[in-house]
């Protein structure tokens, strides 16, 4: 199925930052992190891409949209922070739920590649919690290389 990119719109672009800083508290919570500490993680992590509520030179957002075009998801990709212009990361992907599973991820993450590539791109990097064995292995299937783990034991 055909995957588009198209820039988030000035008027959307809001919505998406507050749901991108609540998506990742979340995940940051089913990590053990408490509640208040993860927000406190989340916005700050957006205010330094995101200063004044909008990308940061370098970043960039990105609806996804199927073959008859409609939104199924969104992309955030960018240079990544303190490393040279040609080091690239994925921040942030995300397909609809009730869309997952067609190949939407697969070709969404093949466009990221290109769009970093035509923007001087070496490498492109990304982060995936460790519950969320689906996309590691689509990541995998894309060749992607684990550079480093994590690892937590909750003693509480």
């Amino acid at each position: 199925m055909p995957v588009t990119l198209e820039p988030l719109s000035p008027k959307r672009f809001p919505k998406w930052l507050r749901r991108s800083a609540e998506e990742y508290a979340s995940d940051l919570i089913s990590l053990g992190r408490s509640p208040a500490e993860a927000h406190r993680l989340a916005t700050h992590s957006l205010t330094e891409s995101f200063p004044g509520g909008q990308p940061a030179s370098g970043q960039y957002v990105f609806d996804v949209h199927d073959g008859p075009g409609r939104p199924v998801g969104y992309l955030w990709i960018g240079r990544a922070q303190g490393e040279d212009d040609s080091a690239w990361w994925v921040w942030d992907i995300s397909i609809n739920e009730e869309e997952r599973g067609k190949g939407l991820g697969r070709e969404t993450m093949l466009l990221a590649e290109r769009f970093a590539k035509s923007h001087g791109a070496r490498t492109l990097g990304l982060s995936v919690f460790g519950f969320n064995t689906v996309a590691r292995r689509l990541y995998e299937t894309l060749d992607y290389e684990t550079t480093s783990i994590k690892m937590l034991k909750n003693l509480g």
